[in-house]
């Protein structure tokens, strides 16, 4: 009978929404992503969208009891993750205030675990963006990957149907960015078994 050890189980990889405005491009290009994600044969996938979750754009130290229920739900969720995914847009060259508020809320769940970005927006891609939740998942002990998938002018870059009218380019960047976090995630899940991160 074979057995699945911590080195052997499928990681967890939590892909994390995070825009919640309406009318919102994340649907396109997260689908596009979760595909990827899900054919990799060292993940399994949780998707956390902070719209589903109902989160707000900023937290007050006491909210309200149903921002609290949704915190608590999405809490074990990223604690049980061994990677992330954030997957953003870019506005006003910065990152949306709900991913903000759901980062801030958790601290433990991020640490010693790596992170990688998939990024869209105007000629930026959403680059800046990311260059600022690089800083704050400094802070929070996480690692992040270098490589990013970033889709410039992503409007364009996607047909009617969803699909990406020239993927090449987008979907090596993808494969990269995922067997980059495969290697992390392994690597720091085994570190965490033998020897716990103390912050």
């Amino acid at each position: 009978m074979q057995t699945t050890t911590p080195d052997t189980a499928p990681l967890n990889l939590a892909v994390l929404l995070g825009s919640n405005r309406e009318g919102r491009f994340a649907p396109v290009v997260a689908d596009w992503f979760l595909a990827h994600a899900r054919r990799h044969p060292d993940f399994t996938v949780d998707v956390v969208d902070v719209a589903e979750a109902d989160l707000p754009t900023s937290l007050s130290a006491d909210p309200a009891p149903a921002v609290r229920d949704a915190l608590a739900e999405v809490g074990p969720r990223l604690a049980a993750a061994d990677a992330f995914v954030v997957l953003t847009p870019e506005y006003n060259h910065s990152y949306p205030a709900s991913l903000k508020a759901l980062v801030d809320w958790h601290f433990d769940e991020w640490q010693a675990k790596p992170l990688g970005f998939v990024s869209y927006g105007g000629v930026s891609g959403g680059l800046r963006a990311v260059e600022h939740l690089r800083q704050v998942f400094a802070e929070l002990h996480a690692v992040t990957v270098r490589d990013t998938v970033s889709l410039h002018n992503a409007g364009g870059l996607f047909g009617p149907d969803g699909a990406l009218r020239d993927p090449a380019g987008p979907d090596a960047a993808a494969r990269k960015m995922l067997d980059q976090l495969s290697w992390w995630a392994g690597t720091l899940r085994a570190a965490r078994t033998t020897r716990p991160y103390a912050a």
